[in-house]
């Protein structure tokens, strides 16, 4: 994995891609909301296409808010913090909501443990590399790693009601967070490794 020392950028708070990725921080606790209503307090399952929604509108902030950035020269400080802590808010919640409800439960809750904990490792790593001046690039697999997850998260969070319509939608998901939980090993071990490596130079 290739590092390169980090350049200083423009803070930008109100700029669009950043306005993106405010949105989908407000995102979380919608969709968390929309779970939990409908589990814990026994609402319809109409509420799983509502936080399907939101996560898929959420979804599409995290493709535009990158675009925006680089097409119209608006990258940012905020932006290049706030973006991935974005993704592993949205992710993480999902996650821990839907093996609240048992949509992920028995084996597959590994899958999940595996994604969570290869966020913490890497937002550790990501800290650390900080203090050296030095930046990670993401690299295809691990932005092919995300796809997978926010697309497992998405037939999961369809869950009974995807599986009233589309019998098999909950396996569909479950299939697609296995795999994207491999994925998650093979990149969360290319961040530990360039890790070791300054750890072991300093």
């Amino acid at each position: 994995m290739k590092s390169v020392t980090t350049q200083p950028l423009p803070s930008r708070p109100l700029a669009l891609p950043n306005l993106l990725t405010y949105g989908r921080i407000v995102a979380v606790p919608a969709v968390v909301a929309c779970l939990y209503w409908q589990d814990i307090l026994q609402g319809g399952l109409w509420l799983r296409w509502v936080a399907l929604a939101i996560f898929i509108a959420a979804g599409v902030t995290d493709i535009l808010d990158g675009y925006i950035a680089r097409a119209w020269q608006q990258q940012s400080a905020i932006g290049r913090m706030l973006d991935p802590i974005a993704d592993k808010l949205l992710v993480s919640a999902c996650l821990l909501m839907l093996a609240a409800d048992s949509t992920i439960r028995g084996w597959s809750l590994w899958a999940a443990i595996i994604i969570l904990c290869r966020e913490i490792l890497v937002s550790g790593l990501r800290e650390f590399l900080a203090e050296l001046r030095v930046s990670v690039p993401v690299t295809r697999l691990a932005k092919w790693k995300t796809t997978g997850q926010l697309v497992a998260i998405g037939f999961l969070l369809a869950g009974k009601a995807g599986d009233a319509i589309i019998p098999f939608t909950t396996s569909v998901g479950l299939t697609l967070l296995w795999l994207s939980a491999l994925l998650t090993l093979y990149t969360g071990w290319d961040y530990l490794r360039a890790g070791l490596r300054y750890l072991i130079e300093e």
